[in-house]
């Protein structure tokens, strides 16, 4: 075979998991090379990855995208590329669910744009790209041989579709412009760096906070893992031995189900399984077995020499002396992460000097490190959306004075919006002002001092309720914006086949049933409608409580001054926790309508003896019954269930009503009233 001397080398998605692996040891092993690496810093990537090889003269770090042919043709030509190495892509399974487009731009766009640019300049000798074991989708769980690099394509899910769809394209460009291609389809690879969306990286980092470990389904599937630096060294014979034309497994033989990884680290942080392992919901599709014939590349002289216990120790070290290395990364520590790869990418920011765990300082952008950022030309085909930024409507309600507090406590832009929600070019004038990448409508019509006020203000009501509201969503469709729209649940009653106290709630495809007061009917009004809308997020509260005691809108305050109350279960919303999740599923774009109350029901009654027992013990109340009630309201009152399995199944650390109204209402209103 013909050994491979490159020069100059491009590494694609280089701030990555195993490309910078891959990119520190050609450095570290190779001074002559000059490596010049490509990232556009998505969510998966860090700059800090590559803090081994930043300050190497021969190094140099590039900021952009791979979908800019501009960019991609000029790094060829004044870099005097001759090898690239392609790493870069999208690779979280879970995501390629929810978001498959960005999958096929970056995965399949993006690799056309490289392979046209090598042919375009016709100075490439090597182009190595990689893929994944998971185009051959699933192995037969008895069988005893594994897939080898003639075997069939036949992807099972978008990530792996994308990524067989690459796959064509290189071998395409291979035999009809002789494009000197080398495919590599590697097992899992774990180790140091690696982002927590990741199976090992995110048990490990859950052990550390005493977390238990979500297993997809019942655990049973089998996968093989490779050592980071074991992969990293299979790159490097591969970049020198490897024949063009020619595809390489990268794998192990050694394999283990899911939920004995999880059992091994138990193990690794002395928890008990039986306590700590947590079985979720499977994935959409979930193969239950890859397993790869890896004799060729060992014929080239790569052998696997990590352990299994030997690389799992090395990567707990890692993280634990290395805790904050991603940041905030609560996201992708969900069962389900989805939220993460938003299009376009999120950058990581670094200013002046970034401190490594050793207490050193790596300096980026200075005179003495090549450091590139490219601004992204607008004829790349690629541009860049914007990071985000809220436009909020509701500034004097209570929803809406909560949401802008919560932005300023996690670093959100937002702005509140100035126009009336009826008047349509106000509302396009703030979307220009403001250029959002979301819009929240806190905004709306409840009454003063409640929902009776409705029953003498009907034309301000339908104004704002629904003339308003539609106008805010047509406004949203018109610039592409996604907006998060509070309704409520106020729309639903008990009925023969909703019976009090069965358990059985109202689901988010259900019709509404109560049209007692003129709020509910304008409610159900523009909700239904809203439904024709598939840039709207309906978010239906029920019976608001916060741990704000002292406001005059909080359900809890309000029964606690009354007279007398009813005792009817009823379905609630605590603010305090149910917020923060709106901003997360505005960062998750997901759309449609959701039942946005906590799990379970709760009593006036119940509620009122929490009261007594954490804030007042000499609190006493009297009640009344539904007829006694109609005496002294004007319009009747909802009382319902609703079914929050949609909610619980995208959050599922989303506590019952009862527990969060202890954990976020009563145990921290304790001291404040009692103590």
């Amino acid at each position: 075979m013909a050994a491979h001397t490159p020069k100059n080398i491009l590494i694609t998605g280089a701030a990555g998991f195993i490309a910078s692996h891959v990119a520190n040891r050609l450095n570290r092993n190779y001074l002559e090379y000059k490596i010049v690496v490509l990232d556009k810093l998505d969510y998966c990537s860090n700059l800090k990855n590559l803090y081994p090889s930043l300050s190497s003269p021969n190094f140099k770090f590039v900021k952009g995208d791979i979908g800019s042919a501009d960019l991609v043709n000029y790094l060829l030509i004044t870099e005097s590329i001759d090898t690239i190495m392609h790493f870069a892509a999208q690779t979280h399974v879970d995501n390629s669910f929810g978001n498959s487009f960005e999958f096929t731009k970056n995965n399949i766009y993006g690799t056309h744009v490289l392979l046209e640019a090598c042919k375009v300049t016709g100075q490439i000798t090597r182009f190595i790209h990689v893929s994944t074991d998971e185009v051959y989708g699933e192995t037969d769980e008895d069988a005893l041989v594994g897939n080898h690099e003639a075997s069939q394509l036949l992807p099972t899910n978008p990530y792996s579709a994308t990524k067989a769809g690459a796959e064509m394209l290189v071998m395409a460009y291979g035999r009809s412009y002789g494009l000197p291609v080398i495919t590599t389809r590697g097992n899992n690879v774990y180790g140091p760096n690696q982002f927590p969306e990741k199976l090992i990286p995110k048990f490990i980092l859950l052990a550390m906070q005493g977390k238990p470990l979500p297993i997809h389904g019942d655990g049973s599937n089998v996968r093989s893992y490779l050592y980071c630096e074991d992969v990293a060294e299979a790159f490097e014979v591969i970049l020198h031995r490897g024949e063009v034309g020619h595809v390489y497994n990268i794998g192990t033989k050694k394999e283990r189900r899911v939920i004995d990884v999880a059992r091994d680290m138990c193990k690794l942080f002395s928890m008990d399984p039986e306590k700590n392992i947590q079985f979720v919901e499977n994935r959409p599709f979930n193969d239950q077995r890859y397993f790869l014939d890896d004799e060729k590349l060992k014929k080239l002289g790569w052998s696997e020499h990590t352990t299994w216990e030997e690389g799992l120790k090395k990567t707990m070290d890692w993280y634990i002396n290395n805790p904050d290395w991603w940041g905030d990364v609560s996201g992708a520590l969900l069962p389900h992460p989805r939220m993460l790869m938003m299009p376009g990418g999120i950058e990581r920011h670094f200013d002046g000097a970034e401190k490594c765990n050793d207490g050193s300082s790596h300096f980026l952008g200075t005179s003495n490190q090549s450091w590139m950022v490219v601004p992204i030309l607008e004829s790349s085909g690629s541009p860049r959306k914007p990071p985000l930024k809220f436009l909020i409507y509701g500034r004097t309600g209570w929803i809406g004075g909560i949401l802008g507090k919560l932005c300023e406590k996690q670093g959100i832009p937002y702005e509140y919006g100035k126009g009336r929600l009826e008047d349509r070019s106000q509302l396009l004038g703030d979307i220009q002002n403001v250029k959002p990448s979301h819009v929240f409508n806190a905004a709306g019509v409840t009454g003063r001092p409640n929902v009776d006020w409705c029953e003498n203000h009907k034309t301000e009501t339908i104004r704002t309720n629904v003339a308003g509201t539609l106008n805010l969503a047509d406004a949203c469709r018109e610039h592409g914006l996604l907006m998060m729209n509070f309704a409520t649940g106020c729309i639903f009653e008990y009925d023969a086949a909703h019976p009090e106290g069965s358990g059985i709630g109202y689901k988010e495809e259900d019709k509404p049933n109560f049209t007692g007061s003129f709020y509910s009917k304008t409610k159900a009004m523009v909700e239904e409608l809203l439904r024709e809308y598939d840039n709207v997020c309906t978010l239906r509260v029920r019976m608001p409580i916060s741990s704000d005691l002292n406001n005059p809108r909080n359900f809890i305050t309000k029964i606690s001054r009354y007279n007398k109350v009813v005792n009817i279960p009823n379905s609630m919303t605590i603010l305090d926790e149910l917020l923060p999740i709106s901003i997360e599923m505005a960062k998750r774009n997901l759309r449609g309508i959701w039942n946005f109350t906590n799990p379970g029901v709760v009593s006036h009654n119940e509620i009122l003896e929490m009261y007594k027992k954490y804030i007042d013990p000499e609190f006493k109340w009297v009640n009344f019954t539904l007829e006694e009630q109609a005496k002294v309201i004007v319009a009747p009152r909802s009382n319902n269930e609703m079914d929050a399995s949609k909610l619980k199944k995208e959050f599922p650390e989303l506590l019952p009503i009862k527990e969060s109204l202890i954990k976020y209402v009563f145990e921290p209103n304790k001291r404040s009233f009692v103590e």
